[in-house]
């Protein structure tokens, strides 16, 4: 199993009218208690319900009934006796049931295909599609990703726990796509029009945010220090420190691609001119690298990752990052590009300690977002995060 599914992400905060600050109402104990052992079957393996009322410090009576209640929902198997017992009354083990429920994952960071995946409660894709995008934006693009969810919730062997989204642009708490401007969206609620549409919970976030709590859960990186550069349709950053995920007061901490990079250089969706995004974006690299050779190619792509190393040093010297990962398209950023970035990096920068920055591709490849909102709905639904 992976670690818990949400470790480093963001809580949403809830409200409950009616009931005091700070007082713990009984469906609010069951749902920490449920959580509780989750946690520890998701990250440990299968264990007894002796085991698990030690490790939880919860009664063993209190432990029956939330492990008979997440048998009857499906969530969980009793996966026989522990092998090697010969005394007493042999404890049954219980553990995860990984056909329990599934997550609906969409990934729309590309700047041609939609992409989508059902993954099970392992982790494990089941079944991945994808959609051209055909140059859609506006209602056309939400039709599009309205139809990509719709695809793979009918064809889920089992429950469909919700529906996980990473998109590029600023997304707020509530699924609120605030600014998107390379899908055309401005103040679009995308989670209530996907939830209205499908009826099922949905859970929708920035898409180098998502692939950032995918690299911690299921990757290499650390939810200690990480930033996530996403380089698709867009360019964007998701930051994690000391285990949590930086959002700012607006939710645009990490929106790198709209720094000025040169003052007259190419114009941007965002209607400026030289903005990081207009020069490292993956449809701009691909642009300026057609028809040339390879040689010139790489020499295009060189100055592209010295443009973003120059952006990325100040972000890591300030917040003390060392581990910084590229995430999109292997062939453009995964050779000239990265070394560049982490040349200009580490000539701008100064290490406090004995260690310096690292860039490297995510251990994820191009598969992070769709992990990550993976780990948004199994985090949310069951009670993980």
């Amino acid at each position: 199993m992976a670690r818990n599914p949400a470790s480093a992400e963001t809580r949403r905060p809830t409200a409950r009218s009616g009931s005091a600050p700070g007082k713990l109402l009984p469906s609010d104990a069951r749902k920490h208690h449920r959580s509780l052992i989750l946690q520890h079957l998701f990250e440990d393996g299968s264990y007894s319900r002796a085991d698990l009322a030690r490790m939880t410090g919860l009664a063993r009576v209190t432990v029956s009934d939330v492990v008979s209640d997440l048998l009857e929902a499906g969530l969980v198997l009793e996966l026989g006796v522990r092998p090697g017992t010969h005394m007493g009354k042999p404890a049954t083990l219980v553990g995860v049931n990984v056909a329990g429920g599934y997550a609906v994952c969409l990934d729309l960071s590309d700047d041609t295909v939609l992409r989508g995946a059902l993954v099970d409660l392992a982790g494990t894709r089941v079944k991945t599609t994808e959609v051209d995008l055909d140059g859609a934006v506006g209602q056309a693009a939400v039709d599009k990703t309205i139809a990509l969810a719709r695809r793979l919730v009918e064809t889920a062997p089992g429950r469909v726990l919700g529906i996980g989204v990473g998109t590029p642009g600023v997304v707020d708490l509530d699924g609120v796509v605030r600014r998107a401007p390379n899908l055309g969206w401005t103040n679009l609620d995308l989670r209530t029009e996907i939830e209205e549409a499908l009826g099922h919970p949905t859970y929708v976030a920035n898409d180098a945010d998502t692939a950032a709590l995918a690299e911690d859960t299921f990757g290499e990186g650390s939810g200690d220090g990480l930033l996530l550069v996403e380089i698709g349709h867009g360019v964007g950053a998701g930051i994690l420190v000391d285990g949590a995920l930086l959002r700012g007061p607006d939710g645009t901490a990490g929106e790198i691609g709209h720094v000025n990079v040169l003052a007259d250089g190419p114009e941007c969706s965002c209607g400026r001119r030289g903005c990081l995004e207009a020069l490292v974006s993956a449809p701009r690299l691909r642009a300026r690298i057609d028809g040339l050779s390879e040689a010139e190619a790489a020499g295009v792509l060189a100055a592209a990752g010295r443009q973003l190393g120059k952006i990325l040093a100040p972000v890591t010297q300030a917040l003390g990052l060392r581990d910084v990962v590229l995430s999109g398209p292997d062939e453009l950023l995964n050779g000239p590009l990265l070394q560049a970035a982490e040349s200009t990096v580490l000539a701008l920068t100064r290490p406090f300690g004995d260690q310096h920055v690292r860039l490297r591709m995510s251990a994820l490849g191009h598969d992070g977002v769709l992990a990550g909102a993976a780990a948004h709905v199994l985090g949310r639904e069951l009670g993980l995060s």
